[in-house]
């Protein structure tokens, strides 16, 4: 019913940047809000940041100010720009969004993955 395809992460410097894509496709109404989790190793899974259909933004303090979401509506598709990367910022990146559905009911949909590896 609904797919999400995340682009790919990489090796990146310290200091560095990086953009994820993230294209949601399928049948569906909307999608309401749209973002990212992260997981690494030994440490909690997080949600990096967050945008609803109306732009409004969330993003978790180990980010802020370097990290920017962004949606475009019309191609369903929501972006990350990571600045300033910190090899703290190792993990496995997840992209999600909550879908209304034509029947009326909300599902959740995953993308499928990508690492992000920063070297100190």
């Amino acid at each position: 019913q609904v797919l999400l395809e995340e682009s790919e992460g990489g090796l990146m410097q310290s200091g560095g940047s990086l953009r994820l894509s993230c294209v949601a496709s399928g049948t569906f109404r909307s999608i309401g809000a749209m973002g990212w989790f992260r997981q690494a190793p030994e440490k909690q899974r997080e949600l990096v940041a967050k945008i609803l259909s109306d732009g409004t933004t969330d993003y978790a303090d180990s980010v802020k100010g370097r990290f920017t979401i962004s949606r475009d509506n019309a191609k369903n598709t929501v972006l990350l720009q990571m600045n300033s990367l910190k090899p703290e910022d190792t993990a496995a990146y997840y992209c999600y969004g909550a879908a209304l559905l034509l029947t009326g009911h909300s599902y959740t949909a995953w993308g499928q993955g990508t690492q992000v590896t920063v070297s100190s």
